[in-house]
């Protein structure tokens, strides 16, 4: 083989090797569930690690009996502001399982002739 020939075998066995992980970190970032948070634990909002909404928790003590527009304005906004959090905090995640893996295909073909 001449330097800077490709070999063909170990480039399929570190493709095949990186087709793995991304599954694992896939079905790991599918597993994984992180919360958002707003109005001082008011909201809660649990996302899986692929941003999917999986619960939202709203405590009593976001309830004003006596002015029940405020409160719905209130709510609402509490609740975008908790499931933006926990989107972020997925994004976050994800970012963290997948990036290296990213790194590596980019890094690994830019280190190949031709590409």
């Amino acid at each position: 083989m001449n330097p800077g020939d490709v070999n063909l075998q170990q480039l399929l066995e570190q493709a095949q090797l990186m087709q793995q992980q991304l599954v694992t970190a896939q079905q790991e970032l599918s597993d994984a569930e992180v919360e958002g948070t707003a109005g001082g634990g008011l909201v809660v909002a649990t996302v899986n690690g692929s941003g999917e909404l999986l619960e939202l928790r709203i405590s009593p003590k976001a309830v004003d009996a006596d002015d029940p527009e405020e409160t719905v304005e209130t709510i609402a906004d509490l609740v975008l502001a908790a499931v933006r959090d926990a989107v972020r905090a997925a994004a976050e995640l994800q970012q963290e399982k997948l990036g290296p893996l990213a790194q590596g295909l980019g890094g690994g073909l830019g280190q190949l002739p031709g590409f």
